[in-house]
């Protein structure tokens, strides 16, 4: 999707400037051809030279170079380049960008610009909340300025938020995506459920599972690399998703998913439902911190709603709902009667007995078992391989539908 596309990279003034280097090279890496443009307060950060040996080319920070007399053309540059990206985009560059000042070559490059713009903000999260860069922001965006948002995590001052320049991987799946007009889903709207669910007992205790919804979150991103429109609902999970395909819900009980997947199902084309969701919550929530006190503490437990034989129930000519098993024994005719009793058109089944697989791993081993009881067995996989071979079972039957 990337090869020999032709990528203009602005480096401004942020200590995130050191992910350039990493962003050049997979850039690079893809086919691209890279031309670096510098604002004077970037080289604090990193140096002209670390960047012009991993782009191949000369980085750019002035109109002309007084040492060979070259002119640096700020429109040729506008006009060479297939996208002009700007990471990090600084709190300063933005405001100039909003504002129409052309102060550096970086900003007269921008004007100029007739290919699409993405921007790529990374500041302290006090500097990025702030009603001025939010307006800048929106300004950029009505202009048809590509934002590619921010991360959350531990930030350059000590504080921990949002403002984290989108990580270089991330950046790339936006560029992919934006190129990828062959995409097989494209046009296609998908839910995905991922993650645990939480039951609270109290207020400091719940009852949960080991789902760490790295399987879920990479059913997602690769749905949405092939095209999808997806809408992620997740339980409780440390994990983070940065794909302009991808819409985020975050629950925690199940009864927050079974309403979320309720309120979005009907418009879905594609629904994989890959939560591990709670079979039983407490029948009633204590408003106080349970106290240790008895020997024995009896809990009395009442069934959750089956989302997934719900979505089954209510599921539209032409849509194509996945379900996940997750067996210890019997794994086989579980997952078989799973696949009919909640009218799905394949079943994702793992084993518990699989070693290197499952909860918390980085790795899966699935089976998939579909309608016509064809049985597709699969080695152990990254979660990544593991997501693409069951998205490419989703492309095919959109492909016989």
């Amino acid at each position: 999707m990337l090869q020999n596309k032709k990528i203009v990279l602005g480096v401004s003034g942020s200590i995130a400037a050191y992910k350039s280097a990493e962003l050049i090279r997979l850039l690079v890496k893809e086919g691209c051809e890279v031309k670096v443009i510098m604002t004077e307060s970037a080289k604090a950060f990193i140096t002209p030279l670390t960047l012009a040996t991993l782009s191949k080319n000369e980085v750019l920070s002035s109109y002309y170079n007084s040492d060979n007399g070259v002119w640096h053309n700020h429109v040729e540059l506008g006009l060479w380049a297939d996208l002009l990206l700007i990471a990090p985009a600084s709190a300063n560059t933005l405001a100039k960008m909003a504002f129409g000042l052309c102060d550096n070559l970086l900003l007269a490059s921008f004007l100029s610009a007739r290919c699409p713009v993405f921007i790529a903000p990374a500041m302290d999260l006090d500097m990025l909340s702030h009603p001025a860069t939010q307006h800048n922001l929106k300004l950029l965006q009505q202009r048809n300025t590509l934002l590619i948002e921010s991360e959350t995590g531990e930030l350059a001052s000590g504080l921990y938020g949002k403002g984290r320049m989108a990580e270089p991987e991330h950046i790339l799946a936006y560029l992919r995506n934006h190129f990828n007009t062959d995409a097989s889903l494209t046009g296609f709207h998908a839910l995905v459920t991922a993650g645990p669910t939480y039951e609270n007992l109290d207020p400091v205790r719940f009852i949960g599972n080991y789902s760490s919804g790295k399987m879920g979150f990479a059913i997602a991103r690769c749905l949405a690399e092939n095209g999808a429109k997806v809408t992620l609902v997740s339980g409780p999970t440390h994990l983070q998703v940065s794909h302009p395909n991808i819409t985020r819900e975050n629950v925690t009980s199940a009864e927050e998913m079974f309403q979320a997947c309720m309120n979005h199902a009907a418009s879905q084309e594609i629904i994989v439902m890959s939560a591990a969701v709670a079979d039983y919550k407490p029948e009633q929530i204590a408003q106080q911190k349970i106290k240790k006190k008895d020997l024995i503490f009896l809990l009395k437990l009442n069934k959750t709603k089956d989302i997934l034989k719900e979505m089954g129930a209510m599921k539209k000519k032409g849509q194509i709902l996945v379900g996940f098993a997750l067996e210890t024994n019997d794994e086989l005719k579980n997952a078989q009667e799973k696949l009919k009793n909640k009218n799905l058109d394949f079943v994702v089944l793992n084993s518990l007995k699989d070693e290197g697989a499952g909860f918390k791993s980085d790795n899966n081993k699935i089976t998939i078992i579909d309608k016509k009881n064809n049985v597709t067995e699969f080695p152990l996989k990254s979660k990544d391989a593991v997501a693409a071979d069951i998205v490419n079972k989703i492309i095919e039957l959109t492909q016989h539908a």
